[in-house]
């Protein structure tokens, strides 16, 4: 068997089209489908060929890989694309979908004689344009040879979390990881807010923790994105974060477990989102911080 496939992308957002990119790169044949095509056009000059169709992207394809907003519109897509979906295909389904959206999305799978791997990735633009991301992923041995090749052209190390992509291992993993970005995000934006409302230079405090326990590179990277404007493009957008920020607290009531700080990160994201932020990176949540009104503060 050669290594080289048809891949069908279904999503060409923000990962997704970093995603088929680099399949292509790599020397698969990649069809790539998206809601709003002209999302996807750009792949074009890639070598991708673009479909009208979510079933025109899948037909042919040895892996259908969906990186699409949430689950219920993954489901939606590929119940589109069910009529040339071939009984043994391999579906690499990366979207956040969330414990009751991989389960779903699994049963679909079932449903339609399709070999299910969950394989969310951990990583925003720049890592993905890179071919950098880590791809999370649990489904059948016996087929890893076949979805191996796509995980190599889009990240930088797999981590295997199970056998049973249906029993959602990967999505847990990762919504444990997001909730930490989310929070220390979150965390980020609050602590330049209180700066500005305290009239401490943003400068000050990166001093005073700088190279003890307290001080990390993320909070640097998201607080640069703030202080020089440099919120769009996004690397991972307010409105998503804001999605997956809800899976996380509905996963944690699901059970037992109170999650204050992602609950309240998924209304300031709301808040930011309302203020007209959402396409903006997630770190723009900082003027959830202030007054509707006082909305183009900034931290400087």
């Amino acid at each position: 068997m050669t290594d080289k496939l048809t891949v069908s992308v279904l999503g060409t957002g923000i990962m997704g089209a970093a995603m088929a990119r680099n399949l292509a790169r790599a020397g698969h044949t990649v069809r790539a489908w998206n809601r709003s095509r002209d999302k996807a056009e750009p792949l074009a000059a890639d070598g991708a060929h673009i479909a009208s169709t979510p079933a025109e992207a899948v037909e042919g394809a040895d892996v259908v890989v969906t990186m699409l907003y949430d689950g219920p519109a993954a489901l939606d897509v590929m119940r589109q694309a069910s009529p040339a979906l071939r009984a043994g295909t391999a579906w690499v389904q990366s979207t956040t979908a969330g414990l009751d959206g991989v389960a779903e999305l699994a049963s679909f799978a079932r449903e339609k004689g399709l070999v299910f791997y969950d394989a969310p990735v951990l990583g925003t633009r720049q890592p993905a344009e890179a071919g950098q991301l880590l791809v999370l992923a649990a489904g059948p041995g016996d087929g890893r040879d076949t979805v191996a090749p796509v995980f190599d052209a889009v990240g930088a190390r797999t981590v295997w979390t199970g056998e049973d992509g249906a029993a959602g291992s990967a999505t847990r993993l990762k919504l444990v990881a997001n909730s930490w970005v989310i929070a220390a995000t979150s965390a980020t934006g609050e602590t330049l807010a209180l700066a500005k409302a305290l009239g401490v230079e943003p400068r000050s405090f990166f001093d005073a923790i700088a190279g003890g326990p307290l001080d990390m590179g993320y909070l640097h990277a998201k607080s640069a994105l703030i202080l020089e404007d440099r919120l769009s493009p996004a690397a991972f957008a307010v409105s998503t974060a804001g999605k997956d920020a809800r899976l996380i607290v509905e996963a944690g009531e699901q059970h037992g477990v109170r999650l204050d700080v992602a609950a309240a990160s998924a209304e300031r994201f709301a808040r930011a989102a309302a203020q007209g932020h959402g396409d903006e990176d997630m770190a723009a949540a900082y003027f959830a911080s202030f007054d509707e009104g006082a909305g183009e503060a900034t931290a400087r």
